[in-house]
């Protein structure tokens, strides 16, 4: 028997977008669902859960980011944001809310593609130790469970990944380019502001003063180091 294909749930309002993409996902061995609205998009959710949702921002009615909100709240399903705006705002606020990574239109069918096809990667990706430690940081790599203290912390998917690179390289400094491409995938070696936004998000949840932080610390013009405290 065939394996079945990922199903893609395209939400966007422009036919265009929606044209293309019914025509050059399918092809490439991806199955393509649509719906034109943040209400449709939910309805089309609860009926059956896709592998990935590529996920407009401007939408009528109910905005992407109000349907990330709510995706979030009870499911992991990864997210493409796509929005015209390029603003580093706008990538802000996406991945703030537990996208898995962000296109500005106008994009090539090409990158949209390997883009989905690296986040369904890493989202299927199970390789590597269970547990993993370092000092007051535990996290049960096959539960998606972070602990920090002894207290369970809740985080988006792409902060989980960030904190688990970082811990499974604790006492080693992490360059940019080197987290962005285990964690977003090569085609976001340069997008520096991913990073950081997840390390301030990451921050505010698992420091006791997020402004002085003992377990993630900053090596300037270089990455990132999980320290090994208790």
């Amino acid at each position: 028997m065939a394996e079945k294909p990922p199903e893609i749930l395209i939400v966007d309002d422009e036919p265009q977008i929606i044209r293309v993409m019914r025509a050059s996902l399918p092809p490439r061995g991806l199955h393509v669902r649509t719906a034109s609205s943040g209400e449709e998009a939910l309805r089309e959710i609860g009926n059956r859960m896709p592998d990935l949702i590529v996920l407009d921002l401007v939408l009528p009615g109910m905005t992407g980011l109000d349907v990330c909100r709510i995706v979030r709240e009870s499911s992991q399903v990864p997210i493409i944001v796509l929005s015209a705006k390029g603003s580093e705002r706008d990538k802000v606020v996406a991945l703030e809310l537990g996208a898995d990574d962000y296109l500005t239109k106008p994009f090539g069918m090409n990158e949209m593609i390997a883009r989905i096809r690296a986040v369904l990667r890493r989202a299927s990706s199970g390789e590597g130790e269970s547990l993993l430690q370092a000092g007051c940081v535990t996290i049960d790599v096959a539960k998606r469970e972070v602990r920090v203290r002894g207290e369970e912390v809740r985080l988006t998917p792409k902060e989980f990944e960030v904190l688990k690179h970082l811990v499974s390289n604790a006492g080693k400094v992490v360059e940019h380019r080197s987290l962005l491409k285990a964690v977003w995938g090569w085609q976001s070696a340069e997008q520096t502001e991913y990073v950081r936004v997840i390390v301030n998000q990451l921050r505010r949840k698992i420091e006791r003063d997020p402004d002085h932080p003992k377990i993630i610390m900053t090596v300037p013009w270089v990455g990132y180091r999980a320290e090994r405290v208790s």
